[in-house]
């Protein structure tokens, strides 16, 4: 029987922070069972700000503030501004179901029931590019719209005033009262009716631009300034590597290694588990892995790799790294470092993945707890640490593509 989570719907607020939570178990990179996404995600939002994994096509980051704004301008009370938001966005889904592209489209499957609209994936995002200017949470920014309508009628009346003194209109004023980026691109002139994923010249230059304003000093803006899409199946190993600046060389190789290594610990987990259920297929399928895995092994370098320069780079960047976690993360290394083909039989190294899942899931691990080891699915954590890149390979491919279009287009 699959297991369900119900809760009780208090309000949106709540509502919206349970959604965050449910959608983070359709992530692919997600699946922190020994508790290693704090490093994980202090590395991609240093090479990648404003992405996340659930985000799947670049033009959402036009098609949210487009009607967002469109609602702004028909000035829309507070009492019906989120449900017609949600009705808008809702009504995305055909359009975009039935254009030549539906890659990634949000509500491919459920249609309008979408559970996930794409703005609460694009919210963050759309503030760390500087498209989205307001400073409030979405439910905030729904609930305060008719301040802001009223902010920007003082201010109209105050611009009416210094104009009439003579006085310069105050720019940073005016722009507190702005909740999108003043040059954001208009909408198609039949938004949202036929509408695709296709970003025309103009609106893949000015987020280009918002990406290299925000985010200068990131990979990010260096791929979607200097470089064309590529295919690789890490940041690492993009063609383009050897004209990556050496702060972005050096990010680069520890989160390689760290990825690495601690993928071994994630294929420990998996055999454990399968040995602790009798599975001998897939035990035997997981020691496979885990073999491959040892013999492509960067030893030399893993042992010459300095840990704490690991620290240095991933904390106090947004995201705590407890003493745990880097105790955690240091024992596993020196395991590894000693004798990767002996962590199997290694009770010691065992122990340490076993505690640590133990540790951060409780009453719920695996390993004590009889009727989660029967729901686990046979595979936890197995895929390489590769932060975001498959969704970032899109975003930057849609990028291209529109650089790339006709300005008539």
């Amino acid at each position: 029987m699959p297991s369900t989570i119900s809760w009780i719907d208090l309000d949106s607020k709540a509502r919206d922070k349970t959604l965050r939570i449910l959608s983070l178990f359709q992530e692919k990179e997600s699946r922190d069972e020994l508790g290693l996404g704090s490093v994980r995600d202090s590395f991609a939002d240093q090479l990648f700000p404003g992405t996340s994994t659930i985000q799947t096509r670049l033009r959402y980051m036009l098609f949210v503030p487009w009607i967002y704004h469109s609602m702004e301008e028909q000035r829309l009370p507070a009492e019906s501004f989120a449900i017609q938001a949600d009705k808008l966005e809702r009504d995305l889904v055909q359009p975009l179901m039935d254009s030549d592209d539906q890659a990634g489209v949000f509500g491919k499957t459920a249609g309008k029931r979408l559970k996930r609209l794409p703005s609460s994936v694009y919210w963050a995002g759309l503030g760390v590019w500087g498209i989205r200017i307001t400073p409030f949470s979405q439910d905030e920014y729904h609930r305060r719209i008719d301040e802001t309508y009223r902010r920007r009628n003082t201010l109209k009346a105050l611009e009416k005033d210094a104009k009439a003194r003579g006085d310069d209109i105050d720019v940073e004023q005016r722009m507190a009262t702005l909740s999108w980026h003043p040059r954001l691109p208009a909408p198609p002139e039949d938004f949202p009716g036929a509408l695709n994923f296709a970003l025309s010249r103009e609106e893949a230059e000015f987020i280009r631009d918002r990406i290299q304003v925000a985010c200068p000093k990131s990979l990010l803006s260096f791929l979607a300034l200097h470089c064309e899409p590529a295919d690789s199946q890490a940041p690492w190993e993009h063609p383009d590597y050897g004209s990556f600046s050496e702060q972005h060389k050096e990010l680069l190789t520890h989160a390689r290694l760290f990825s690495e290594v601690m993928h071994g610990a994630a294929l420990s987990y998996n055999v454990q588990l399968a040995r602790l259920r009798n599975h001998e297929d897939l035990a035997a399928e997981h020691q496979v892995r885990f073999d491959e895995w040892t013999a492509n092994l960067p030893l030399e370098e893993i042992r010459a790799w300095s840990v704490s320069r690991l620290w240095e780079l991933t904390m106090d960047h947004g995201h705590t790294i407890t003493a745990q976690t880097r105790s955690f993360v240091q024992q596993w290394i020196d395991h590894t470092r000693r004798s990767p083909n002996d962590l199997l039989s290694n009770v010691d190294a065992l122990t340490l993945v076993r505690r640590r899942e133990m540790k951060l899931k409780g009453t719920r691990s695996r390993f004590r707890n009889q009727r989660a080891l029967e729901q686990w699915g046979g595979y936890s954590g197995v895929g390489r640490l590769v932060y975001r890149w498959p969704n970032v390979k899109v975003l930057l491919n849609d990028l291209s593509q529109g650089m790339n279009r006709d300005k008539q287009c």
